[in-house]
């Protein structure tokens, strides 16, 4: 059969139609599916690598494909059926993604958990899944409760415990009928900012079809060649299907990241020679801020002249189409490792269309999306030769989106349909109705709106609008956005607080956990000069905001704000902890 590579074919889905139907049996492929076709093509190429401080662990194709295969005749052979779950929690690893092909290709269900929760949350939701089987890291193998759980075997992912996934085998051969692109592939804890986590119930149709609008040529368009990094957890569906499911679909290589340090990345981006990676706002701001340190250690200068670089850099990406900024700031990139990098993507959380600029400007493309669990989760990207600063991209081809109740100015509430949207919550009938309208599209609970070509732009969360004394509604993301790249600040959360009992109208409040690193290196140690330099900084924001928008009430805290594991801060968490503790607050 002759056979062209994804990155050849003019629309995603003509890859799909020449598989179909001997080796894609239904209308979208399933995860096992993808995996085969790329092994075939490509069987002696590296797929898993990780590098640890005794060296690399890698893994061709062809070598993955025969630990799958032991791994799940092992699971047949203990009785796991199709639509079992399987539990899987732990770190990100090679490992990790040969126990979920494995789970995957016999038709379970895969239930990854969040590796950072503690031991008794972690059995709370195994208990609640109702699954036998459960892969875990040796952090948490003896302090999960087996018993009160419900679980019959325990699989390490490390080989330093008993029944170490790489030893396990099987007694004969057992066939099994495998998955379709209609069956359940996942069920995704959503990170639970509220404190109640659902459980989102995803197809193997939800995933690829999600991965194969993302990788068409007009959004990103990889090759063979690249090498993908999974960064953030792989429990988290952003991470998991721009990077696991991406780098199965494009044949590319997939390194795992052991955690989240930039010490750690910046020795994987040397090492693992990464062209894509998928971060959060919070991470990019990170190494934004230390390439600018960089240039202002330099001198006024040097500053001034990187500066004004940039800006002609991004006027010839922006106007003609050329990107310069590889060959001008070439000794920057490569310092930090960023060299070989061809795209940044950004998800999990708003950016500031600062630092989207500035990354363009460096020559990078920064390709910025849009997305949530419950839809697989990307929406929207975009796209990187016609990308919108202030957008967070454009609408999928399959995706039918439309504003719900737009206001004067087109704002409403998010809601789309299309094979992204996942069928609901597990074990939750009310939640899962109150997920869908009567006409059945998912409601997104963000708001936003939609330009002529159907860029979407995002306005904040539903749930944390602020009403102003004037009638206005303020959304805090928009605020918080423009302090993304304030070094003296480590985190920041805009509330609105009751400014008049009367009239229940709200003033709008920024409560601060300041960056220790930043007021160490500075020698800046006393509060009160703390205070009035974050102060100095809320007045500059204020400056660019209207009237309407701008913070009256500053709120320092001690400690760091509670935050999931991407990295968002928990509100209802947030407004219940600052009941409890000293109220540092003032007028700006």
């Amino acid at each position: 059969m002759d056979v062209k590579p994804l990155h050849e074919m003019k629309d995603s889905w003509d890859y799909v139609k020449q598989f179909q139907p001997d080796r894609i049996r239904g209308e979208w492929p399933t995860l096992p599916e993808i995996f085969h076709i790329t092994t075939g093509m490509y069987p002696e190429k590296k797929g898993f690598v990780a590098f640890h401080k005794e060296g690399e662990e890698s893994y061709t194709f062809s070598e993955l494909e025969k630990h799958v295969h032991r791994v799940s005749q092992h699971l047949l052979m203990k009785g796991v059926k199709k639509g079992d779950p399987v539990i899987l929690t732990g770190k990100n690893s090679p490992r990790w993604g040969i126990a979920y092909l494995a789970i995957v290709e016999i038709g379970a269900v895969a239930v990854p958990i969040d590796y950072q929760l503690d031991a008794p949350t972690i059995t709370r939701l195994i208990k609640f899944v109702e699954g036998s089987f459960l892969f875990i890291d040796k952090e948490k193998y003896d302090l999960v409760d087996l018993k009160e759980g419900g679980i019959s075997e325990v699989i390490s992912l490390e080989k330093d415990k008993p029944n170490y996934i790489m030893d396990l085998t099987f007694e004969e051969e057992k066939t099994c009928e495998g998955p379709v692109h209609t069956d359940l592939m996942g069920i995704l804890y959503t990170s639970g900012t509220t404190g109640n986590e659902k459980g989102v119930m995803l197809t193997h149709e939800n995933f690829l079809s999600d991965a194969l609008q993302a990788t068409h040529r007009s959004f990103l368009g990889p090759v063979p060649e690249d090498i993908w990094y999974a960064l953030l957890p792989l429990h988290h569906s952003y991470c998991f299907t721009s990077v696991f499911v991406e780098s199965l679909l494009n044949s590319g290589t997939c390194v795992f990241a052991a955690s989240l340090s930039v010490g750690n990345m910046m020795k994987d981006l040397h090492d693992g020679g990464v062209t894509i990676i998928s971060g959060i706002p919070l991470l990019y701001n990170k190494i934004l801020k230390g390439l600018m340190k960089q240039v202002r250690s330099k001198g006024l200068a040097v500053h001034l002249y990187v500066g004004m670089m940039m800006r002609i850099s991004g006027f010839f990406k922006r106007v003609l189409g050329l990107n310069i900024g590889r060959v001008l700031f070439k000794t920057l990139l490569t310092k930090a490792n960023l060299i070989n990098v061809k795209f940044l993507i950004c998800g999990a959380g708003p950016l500031a269309p600062e630092t989207f600029r500035r990354y363009q400007e460096l020559g990078l493309d920064f390709v910025q999306g849009y997305g949530m669990t419950e839809t697989a989760p990307i929406s929207t990207l975009n796209p990187k030769d016609h990308f919108k600063l202030k957008s967070v991209g454009k609408v999928f081809p399959l995706v039918d989106m439309k504003i719900l109740d737009p206001d004067e100015e087109g704002i409403g509430e998010i809601s789309l349909k299309g094979n992204i949207c996942c069928r609901g919550y597990y074990k939750n009938e009310e939640a899962t109705k109150e997920l869908f309208t009567e006409d059945g599209y998912l409601r997104t609970g963000d708001m936003g709106y939609l330009d002529r070509e159907n860029y979407l732009y995002l306005t904040g969360r539903a749930k944390s609008l602020i009403v102003t004394e004037g009638g206005k509604n303020v959304f805090p993301e928009e605020i918080e956005d423009h302090f993304q790249l304030y070094q003296q600040i480590e985190q920041i959360m805009i509330r609105g607080y009751i400014m008049n009992e009367a009239t229940r109208s709200e003033g709008i409040e920024m409560v601060v956990f300041p960056s220790e690193e930043h007021y160490r290196t500075q020698g800046m140690f006393d509060e009160e000069k703390i205070r009035h330099d974050i102060i100095q900084a809320v007045k500059e924001v204020n400056r660019e905001l209207l009237p309407y928008k701008r913070i009256s009430r500053l709120r320092l805290v001690d400690e760091a704000l509670p935050m999931t594991t991407t990295k968002k801060i928990k509100r209802p968490l947030v407004e219940s902890w600052l009941k409890t503790i000293e109220d540092k607050s003032f007028p700006v």
